[in-house]
């Protein structure tokens, strides 16, 4: 069914928010996405991503192009392939910044949203903006839920904490066999995720490949509750690894040790660089997804543990029943 173009605010243009937006403007709405942070932003973390699922909410052009920026060649139909959160981000932006009907606006915090019968605001600093449909993307922390779901406001701490890195492969001190696909490591109260990358470039040449690693940890939720990223059974931030004390980081470079290579170099590297994160896992099952005129999708909606595989998947199917609905 076609409806009128409506006026779109988007709160919050992460992976989830931008997908929404972009399915939303393919319909022929008008989508203006208010992202707090900056426009560039490193990430260490990664995901899988299939490009023919892509295709359904981007189209062809910009789903090759979003793969692109983020890695992998390997593009075959129902071929999941590991990928950069940095580089898909990069990709969709670009996508985003691509339709004259979508306006992304980066270093836009949002203070309040609000409604009536008829319309939907948001206010941003000393600006507000009103629309006719308002999606809440603002992630497991969303301001938006809180008016969608008030009952249930927070995603609770799931009690252990991720640490995420990206090594190259010409930092390594690792000669051996390359990895072919995802290796899962289990020690006890720690579990590790290795994955290979294409390079920043998306070259899969030996010497320009990369190694994404995401190590799961139960033993350290009281650094979180220290630091204030967790605070009264709630993950509220992550911890960059210059946020940590040092002690910290040599506990962890020290346990590195558990884990075989070429995983053990790639995190070793992480830590010798003080350059990885950590984030306390959480989990919302919702209630509620939609208030009048205001939506959740992404982790607003639903945050799943990381161990399902499906929170950007998750985020793929909000998008395409928003812009089939």
């Amino acid at each position: 069914m076609r409806h009128d173009p409506l006026d779109v605010l988007v709160v919050g243009g992460s992976l989830a928010g931008l997908m929404a937006a972009i399915a939303l403007v393919r319909q022929g709405h008008r989508v203006t996405v208010l992202e707090r942070a900056p426009r560039h932003r490193p990430s260490g973390a990664s995901l899988v991503v299939r490009e023919a699922d892509l295709r359904t909410i981007l189209g062809a052009e910009h789903a090759r192009a979003a793969v692109r920026s983020a890695g992998p060649r390997d593009t075959r139909r129902g071929t999941d392939v590991p990928a950069t959160w940095a580089g898909l981000y990069e990709g969709l932006c670009r996508a985003a910044e691509a339709e004259p009907r979508l306006t992304l606006r980066h270093d836009t915090r949002v203070g309040a949203v609000g409604q009536d019968a008829n319309s939907v605001w948001v206010q941003a600093g000393r600006e507000r903006l009103a629309g006719d449909l308002l999606i809440g993307a603002d992630g497991h922390r969303s301001l938006v839920r809180r008016s969608v779901a008030p009952e249930h406001p927070d995603a609770g701490f799931a009690g252990y904490v991720l640490w995420l890195g990206v090594a190259a492969e010409r930092d390594l001190a690792y000669a051996g066999p390359w990895p072919g696909g995802l290796d899962i490591r289990d020690s006890g109260a720690h579990l590790l995720l290795g994955y290979p990358l294409a390079g920043p470039d998306g070259s899969t040449a030996p010497g320009r490949r990369r190694l994404g690693w995401a190590w799961y940890d139960r033993t350290r939720n009281e650094v979180f509750r220290e630091l204030g990223a967790v605070r009264g059974g709630v993950g509220h931030h992550s911890l960059r690894a210059p946020d940590l004390p040092p002690e910290v980081i040599d506990g962890l470079a020290g346990e590195a040790g558990q884990w075989p290579q070429p995983w053990r170099s790639a995190i070793t590297d992480s830590f010798g660089r003080v350059d990885f994160v950590g984030t306390p896992i959480t989990e919302y099952l919702p209630e509620r997804l939609v208030r009048g005129r205001m939506v959740l999708v992404g982790d607003a909606a639903h945050v799943p543990t990381p161990m399902t595989g499906r929170g950007f998947a998750t985020s793929l199917d909000d998008a395409a029943a928003l812009a089939g609905s």
